[in-house]
């Protein structure tokens, strides 16, 4: 079901289009900043209409997408992959934080806590300054 005048609240939609398990958590990363809406900071009760760019950040992955559609209900994984189009930039930018993840040691869990040079690796992954 769609509303008459096509536009959706974000917190819907991040649902629905299976950003996050739970409307609850959509609304916690709103709250949180971790997501935008054609460059501003959106809050839960921001309509999105079609060709809305979104941006949303989950962990060290950013994707950034472009509204296609808008559906009230959650459906399967296919179906919500074509509600947004992902851009060429942020499949790249992925990629390359995940090649950069995967180069970093893994140590089996309660074998210590990282040396100074994986603090300072995870620190640089993470963007933060010292």
């Amino acid at each position: 079901m769609k509303q008459p005048d096509n536009k959706e609240r974000i917190d819907k939609w991040l649902w629905s289009a299976r950003f996050y398990k739970t409307r609850s958590l959509a609304a916690g990363a709103l709250d949180r900043g971790k997501v935008e809406v054609n460059g501003e900071r959106a809050k839960r009760a921001r309509n999105i209409v079609p060709g809305d760019m979104v941006s949303v950040r989950r962990g060290p992955y950013t994707w950034t997408v472009v509204v296609q559609l808008l559906e009230l209900q959650r459906k399967s994984a296919a179906a919500a992959a074509l509600m947004y189009s992902e851009t060429d930039e942020s499949r790249r930018a992925r990629e390359a934080v995940r090649v950069q993840l995967a180069s970093l040691p893994i140590r089996p869990a309660g074998e210590g806590r990282p040396s100074k040079k994986e603090r300072r690796q995870l620190r640089e992954l993470r963007g933060h300054e010292d």
